[in-house]
């Protein structure tokens, strides 16, 4: 099991980029959350196992979000404490 923090630059706030890696994240063993940043960015983390969470990540970028995407900044951190399922923050 892994755990990726990521930070997503771009046009990412107001095209529904939350709720579509939501739905992307139903077709993946993974568990972890997403938020907006007064910043502009948006923050995903999420944990799973390597070769899933890898995909999952993958996925993002490859689907019509990737479009809206400029930048992708992205760290392993420890493990999310009690989280269970995918959430929008």
């Amino acid at each position: 099991m892994t755990a990726r923090q990521i930070f997503y630059t771009g046009r990412v706030q107001g095209v529904g980029f939350r709720f579509s890696v939501k739905q992307l994240a139903k077709g993946f063993e993974v568990l972890g959350w997403v938020q907006n940043l007064a910043d502009g960015r948006v923050e995903l983390q999420v944990m799973g196992e390597t070769e899933e969470l890898e995909e999952f990540i993958e996925e993002i970028q490859d689907s019509h979000l990737g479009g809206f995407i400029r930048e992708t900044e992205i760290h392993s951190i420890s493990l999310l404490e009690n989280t269970s399922g995918f959430s929008i923050r």
